[in-house]
């Protein structure tokens, strides 16, 4: 036998003050007790626990009813709750649990809790829950009392409702209703959305064409600070290199000058030793030097006396003159003695003293011819010139010595002099070296002069274009190394400048508002795009579930039919019964081929047609000996016998973990309730069996008889009976 419910616990429940607890073993339990002891209650209490939310289904007028309400012996309480539990070692429920534990609990402030296994959930969650499982409250799990016909007189869409619970498709139709409403929801919002990106474009758009230029502005000022990152970053680069290198020229430069300088002191130095070094002949020769230049001047001095005495001898050759030497021959003498002495001294002192010892030879010779009547030249003039001859002849002798003396002093000075010039030569060099290394530095000074200048216009050109020198780092100059690129760079920074200051400042306002409004327009786009792939989405999952629903519910509707007709004819000994699936005929508006229709009365048209998983469910009927013609003729009992019969087909299609019937029995005969007992037993060997009944029938066919009391003090007690096998 089935064994699926373990047991109920009632606390503060109508009429269950006190904590109550009903075990439900495998098989039928039967409630008994009579009128108003609160059996029904238990009922209730189950209904309630599968996610009821009407008071009036709860046999109650508000949710505050179902608390105890108290007597005059026993105060009312502040809560109600309840808990069912299930067996789920075959993992009835979708959870990794043996037992499933639902409790519901509400307090008299109207605050409601939900607990799947002690863990809060919220209502939706328990009926879904539930749902998955085919049970529920609007099913025919639970059937109240004076409800054995509540198949019969339900509209034909509360049927179909029951018959899907029983089948397990109640899922897919809360699926399907949250997906019609998702659906609903989704296009309204859809429909919102595009008012609104209808209203928003046209601003856009003349937000665009304002803002455009000045988005190409920014585009521009993009480009030109790029530009000037790399034209000014390579310039500043080129500079740093250039810089570098001229430093790193100054600075070898400065190494080279304390070498030179250094070998500038070491050639003066070797000089000043050289000179210093110098022998005592050199004292000696600059004391001949010095005599001949002295003999010199004498010598001089002894030609202008020379001179003189030839003037005064031309005098005295005349023709009064006495004979004796001839006067023309001492003239020429004379001449030639002072021609010969001037080209002597131009010579060395062998060529003047060969000059002299010729012209003495000359002088004696002219003196030894006289004529026989000469002029007389004076005594005294004649005695003064040959004096001075004399010492002319003298003079020259001692000139001569003293050039051979100076000329011996000369050679030995010769290896002095060759180390002293090479002494100078040295230092000549060297400062001839610093002069080259001084020009050298200046070319470098005026370079890094240059270079310095040349960042100062860097500078400016930068301060200019409204940035600091320091916001560009040194780019690689690799890619803008040509000239040509940098002239090309520069021209069109000049462009791009003529350009920003054409477009003018931007209108930061305006910009945030086109920003905004795009920003606004963007999303709301996107959200269309999102409710279009959604309604596409939603509209797919109904057309599956619809289905579903259709193809699960025709083929199980064809079995329920079978098994319906059998009971059916159990019940009435013949007749027959059938469910059928209404499709209503929807009128539409008349439509001439010639007349142009818009397509959104087409589409209401369609739309106005209802889907086959949503077509109620039709009873019919035929009684045996009996012609009906609908079925409000049917008398009560046979009511209860058509809703029984129905009732048994669909749980013998689909059985339903357990079933709770209160007083379904009643308005049945005697064999008819016999019948029903009978059905129960052969039922009960796959579902669990709960039945509120006051028919021994009933009761005989029971496995556990529960009784219920009222108490002393207002409340409902139990009591239990298990019968024997």
């Amino acid at each position: 036998m089935s064994h699926f419910l373990k047991k109920l616990e009632l606390n503060g429940f109508k009429s269950f003050a006190n904590k109550t607890v009903l075990e439900f073993p495998a098989g039928i339990v039967a409630i008994v007790g009579p009128n108003g002891s609160g059996k029904s209650n238990v009922v209730d209490s189950i209904r309630w626990l599968l996610g009821e939310r009407d008071a009036k289904n709860l046999r109650g007028s508000k949710v505050e009813d179902l608390i105890f309400a108290g007597t005059q012996k026993r105060a009312r309480v502040g809560m109600a709750s309840a808990s069912l539990h299930f067996e789920n070692k075959n993992k009835f429920f979708p959870v990794d649990f043996e037992e499933v534990v639902v409790t519901r609990q509400i307090s008299r402030g109207g605050e409601s809790k939900y607990f799947l296994n002690k863990s809060e959930i919220l209502l939706r969650d328990l009926i879904d829950f539930f749902a998955k499982a085919r049970l529920g409250s609007k099913g025919l799990i639970i059937i109240g009392q004076g409800d054995s016909d509540l198949f019969i007189r339900s509209t034909p869409m509360e049927r179909r409702e029951m018959i899907e619970e029983m089948l397990g498709l109640r899922e897919y139709q809360l699926k399907k209703t949250d997906a019609e409403r998702r659906l609903r929801n989704s296009r309204i919002n859809l429909d919102k959305t595009k008012a609104l990106i209808e209203e928003i474009l046209p601003h856009l758009r003349s937000l665009k064409r304002q803002t455009g230029r000045w988005e190409r502005r920014g585009e521009l000022a993009e480009e030109l600070r790029n530009l000037e990152n790399d034209f000014f970053g390579s310039q500043l680069k080129d500079i740093a290199v250039s810089e570098s290198l001229i430093g790193e020229k100054i600075a070898e430069n400065k190494k080279q000058r304390e070498a030179l300088d250094a070998a500038l002191r070491a050639a003066e130095k070797r000089q000043a030793d050289i000179e210093a070094s110098q022998p005592e002949e050199k004292k000696e020769l600059g004391k001949i030097k010095e005599d001949i230049r002295a003999l010199m001047d004498r010598r001089n001095v002894m030609q202008k006396d020379l001179g003189r005495l030839e003037a005064q001898m031309e005098m005295a050759a005349t023709p009064k003159a006495r004979a004796g030497y001839p006067a023309e021959k001492l003239l020429e003498l004379v001449r030639k003695m002072r021609i010969e002495l001037e080209r002597a001294l131009e010579e060395d002192v062998r060529e003047l003293h060969a000059t002299v010892e010729k012209m003495l030879e000359e002088i004696d010779l002219t003196l030894d011819e006289k004529e026989e009547a000469p002029a007389e030249i004076p005594e005294g003039l004649r005695k003064e010139f040959e004096k001075i001859t004399k010492d002319f002849r003298a003079l020259d002798a001692e000139i001569a010595e003293l050039r051979k003396k100076e000329q011996l002093f000369e050679k030995g000075q010769e290896g002095f002099y060759q180390m002293f010039k090479a002494a100078v030569g040295e230092v000549q060099i060297a400062k001839n070296r610093i002069g080259e290394w001084e020009n050298r530095n200046r070319s470098f000074v005026l370079e890094r002069e240059r270079l310095d200048l040349r960042r100062e216009e860097m500078s400016r050109q930068i301060e200019q274009s409204g940035r600091r020198p320091e916001e560009f780092a040194p780019t690689d100059a690799a890619s803008v190394s040509q000239r040509g690129d940098l002239s090309e760079m520069e021209r069109r920074m000049f462009r791009l400048r003529g350009d920003l200051a054409s477009i003018g400042e931007v209108d930061e306002a305006l910009m945030k508002e086109a920003k905004d409004t795009e920003s606004r327009y963007g999303f709301l786009a996107k959200e269309s795009e999102d409710l279009e792939a959604a309604v596409r989405d939603l509209t797919k999952l109904m057309q599956e579930l619809s289905e579903k629903i259709k193809t699960e519910f025709e083929g199980s509707l064809e079995k329920i039919n079978k098994e319906f007709e059998k009971f059916f004819t159990v019940m009435f000994g013949g007749g027959s019964a059938k469910l059928k699936i209404l499709k209503p005929k929807i009128d539409k508006p008349r439509i001439d081929e010639e007349e142009d229709v818009p397509a959104e009365t087409e589409e209401a048209a369609e739309e106005d047609i209802a889907p086959e998983d949503n077509n109620g469910i039709e009873i019919d009927v035929k009684l045996p000996r009996k012609k009906i013609t609908s079925l409000d003729v049917l008398s009560g009992g046979e009511r209860s016998l058509v809703g029984i019969a129905a009732v048994f087909a669909m749980i013998s299609v689909s059985p339903p973990p357990f079933l709770v019937l209160d007083e379904v029995d009643a308005p049945l005969d005697e064999r008819n309730a016999r019948r029903f007992s009978e059905m129960l037993r052969e039922f009960s060997k796959h579902t669990q069996f709960i039945v509120v009944t006051h028919n021994r029938a009933t009761m005989e066919s029971a496995d556990v008889l529960y009784g219920v009391t009222l108490d002393d003090d207002g409340t409902s007690k139990i009591v239990s009976m298990k019968f024997e096998e």
